[in-house]
């Protein structure tokens, strides 16, 4: 079941994005100590949960007039289900009645990270087209020592985009 988060849902997040974020290790990655994304988050508005209690969340944002996926993260326990996928497409269509697309920052080589995006219809977005905001948070994610290996930025549209 795909919802939008209450408050009570908010507590136990953290602890299903840290064991999200200890895939990485089997890739080479580990994250710098510090508060998960969820913990910095208060509001339920801008998160969408799969089942009670939550196996999965995306936390949304809003970046140059886009809605930005902040974190996608499904407790791996429960992966390989398609409760990502569900979760994506609850932003997407949540996000079409605000804005014309999504964007997200991702780690290019991570077979479940940009590619796994690139399927769902989201596309590299190169620099030169970042606005200020997405720019700023490129350089403040590098700040918090998240780009551990190649990042990239990605855009999916929802709209049709004008001149197009």
């Amino acid at each position: 079941m795909i919802r939008w988060a209450r408050h009570e849902d908010l507590a136990g997040l953290a602890d299903l994005e840290r064991a999200a974020d200890a895939m990485f290790a089997d890739v080479g990655i580990v994250f710098p100590p510090g508060t998960t994304m969820i913990e910095e988050c208060d509001d339920p508005g801008r998160v969408i949960v799969a089942g009670r209690p939550p196996a999965g969340f995306a936390l949304l944002g809003r970046v140059d007039d886009c809605v930005h996926l902040d974190q996608l993260a499904v407790h791996p326990e429960h992966g390989r289900r398609g409760i990502g996928t569900r979760l994506l497409d609850a932003v997407c269509e949540a996000a079409a009645a605000l804005a014309p697309a999504v964007t997200l920052t991702t780690f290019r080589d991570v077979p479940w990270n940009a590619p796994w995006y690139a399927r769902r219809g989201f596309a590299v977005l190169p620099p030169e087209q970042w606005g200020p905001e997405l720019a700023a948070l490129v350089e403040h994610e590098r700040a918090l020592g998240i780009e551990l290996a190649p990042r990239v930025v990605m855009r999916k549209e929802l709209w049709p985009r004008e001149g197009h």
